[in-house]
């Protein structure tokens, strides 16, 4: 048994080491023009962009403060953190908190018991489209891994038109399909891609290269010809090593991967990396746009050039076939959810979209504060609203969650507060399929992948791509209580309300957990309630909610 004075010295070195890290983030419209081509208002922090990247240890407190000089609420996200015992903290607008008002402050208090990479962005509208958005590292003292440096890419799709514009042809009322597609440009750290900083090498040292998307629309693929990636992280989670030619990623997700150096500086080698979307026609210099930097062994050396190489021929990393380096077993399943994406045409010809059976729209009441005032109707998933789309979890349990994306149009599921374990994937049933007009799909473009089962101990993660026609099925513990939004981080997907709620433990959540004051009253000073269902009411009375959209026939009937 451990003696008492050897805890007092763990207890007293933890408290000495751990740091409260203060960071003050002044949110305000600034001019920009980040791709070289198009002058436009964005969002961005203490009057520039891009958003420099935010840096702790294991066991720091950041403090984060963010003062809302713009002209609408806006709400920060700390994308992967599980919030333990802060659920209040997540960030995300009318599902844990009201948005800040414009001219006032809040400090969020993001206590780093993870470690990995992560970020920082708007959860209110699509704000982070506009650059509200930056990489947050949770460094990890005792590394499982050696290496001699770090290396942070953190890649962004970027469009001329600003978000509000953007998201209001997604959902404008008259409409017969999804808009036209438009391409964005890429940004590498925060800057146009084709001016992106060359990446430095010393023959036979070992780089951590931590790959960050935080794209609102397209994915993005990384890679370093003549060189492999041992990947060793994926979303925040250790991995065992999993060597690829390279990364494929979706808006959201991240990676770490240790590259060693070849032992000569004879020759430098280029890094590739390209955006790309391959739900809308292929457009040679626009989809896809690939972008290269410099991986410099030697100032005077030449480059080596290689010859183009099909990517079918590579070797990409598959969160299905790498398993956790924790090796917490996968728990069996205690419940099943199953979840449809779909895209519907409303009577007022809106294109809206469903994970369950209607499109998501935010409630009056933040569902946190649902969750935690409404006593024993907690447990009942009708308190939260038709369109919250909630499903209440009680404490402990182990849910199997299957997603089915029987359309055209790839799905970048992420949940908050957790990191589910990945137990399957596979194709859909044809007679499912569903092909939205616009979509760059047919019959002959059904995939042909097999079902494939999780080994071992199974990897975890926040966000999982679900390509057009498979499926995954997740599973989760109800082992953090919270109000955790599960929802496709394609922001036209989520603004169209593909997202569900997951109310975990509210029983718990009621008896453990104080919303803090300064939350509530923000919510108040805004006219909004902060106790009762998801319009404030007592019970099931929901007097005075929007009336539900009538859902036409799916895109596909027409």
């Amino acid at each position: 048994m451990l003696s008492f004075n050897i805890l007092l010295a763990v207890l007293i070195g933890h408290v000495a080491w751990a740091a409260n890290v203060a960071v003050t983030w002044d949110v305000s419209y600034v001019q920009v023009n980040r791709d070289g081509y198009n002058n436009r208002r964005a969002i961005g922090v203490n009057g520039a962009l891009p958003i420099p990247p935010v840096y702790v240890d294991h066991g720091d407190t950041l403090h984060l403060t963010v003062n809302n000089h713009l002209d609408e609420p806006t709400t920060i996200h700390s994308h992967g953190i599980f919030h333990n015992g802060s659920a209040y903290m997540d960030g995300a607008s009318m599902i844990t908190q009201c948005g800040i008002p414009p001219g006032e402050s809040f400090t969020y208090h993001i206590y780093a018991e993870q470690t990995g990479t992560y970020w920082l962005h708007a959860h209110h509208k699509a704000q982070q489209a506009d650059g509200l958005r930056a990489p947050f590292i949770i460094r990890d003292t005792k590394c499982p891994y050696e290496y001699d440096e770090e290396v942070l890419i953190s890649l962004e799709d970027w469009y001329p038109t600003e978000s509000g514009t953007k998201m209001a042809e997604v959902t404008a009322p008259g409409s017969t399909g999804p808009p036209p597609p438009t391409f964005p440009y890429g940004l590498i750290n925060g800057y146009n891609g084709n001016n992106s900083m060359p990446i430095r090498f010393v023959p036979g040292k070992r780089y951590r290269i931590r790959v960050l998307s935080m794209s609102t629309t397209e994915w993005w693929k990384f890679s370093i010809p003549g060189h492999k990636l041992e990947v060793i992280e994926a979303d925040g989670i250790m991995s065992e090593p999993h060597i690829v030619d390279g990364l494929d990623l979706a808006p959201a997700q991240r990676y770490s991967a240790i590259v060693t150096a070849l032992d000569t500086d004879e020759f430098n080698y280029i890094y590739n990396c390209t955006l790309y979307a391959d739900f809308v026609p292929w457009t040679p210099g626009m989809n896809p746009r690939v972008y290269t930097g410099l991986v410099e062994y030697n100032a005077h050396a030449p480059t080596k050039q290689y010859a183009f190489s099909d990517d079918r021929q590579l070797a990409w990393a598959t969160d299905i076939g790498m398993h956790a380096l924790d090796s917490y077993p996968m728990p069996p399943a205690d419940r099943h959810i199953d979840l449809t994406s779909r895209l519907y045409i409303t009577d007022d010809l809106r294109n809206l979209r469903t994970l369950d059976t209607l499109p998501y729209i935010e409630p009056q009441v933040p569902t946190l504060f649902t969750a935690m005032t409404t006593g024993s109707l907690a447990m009942d998933p009708r308190v939260y609203g038709p369109q919250a789309q909630a499903f209440v979890i009680p404490h402990m349990q182990n849910v199997e969650i299957t997603i089915k994306n029987i359309e055209g149009l790839p799905h970048a599921m992420h949940l908050h507060h957790h990191a589910f374990y990945i137990a399957e994937r596979g194709p859909v049933d044809p007679a499912e399929i569903e092909i939205a007009p616009g979509t760059n799909f047919t019959p002959a473009d059904l995939p042909r992948t097999t079902r494939r089962r999780s080994t071992g101990v199974p990897m975890r993660r926040d966000t999982i791509t679900v390509p057009a026609f498979e499926y995954v099925k997740l599973r989760i513990r109800g082992d953090l209580p919270s109000t955790a939004f599960l929802h496709c981080h394609t922001l036209s997907h989520n603004v169209a309300g593909l997202a569900a709620t997951l109310v975990i433990a509210p029983d718990v959540l009621q008896r453990t957990q104080r919303i803090p004051e300064d939350l509530i009253h923000m919510c108040l000073r805004q006219g909004i309630r902060v106790e009762g269902n998801a319009v404030g009411n007592h019970g099931l009375d929901f007097t005075g909610l929007p009336p539900v959209p009538i859902l036409g026939p799916t895109a596909a009937d027409n």
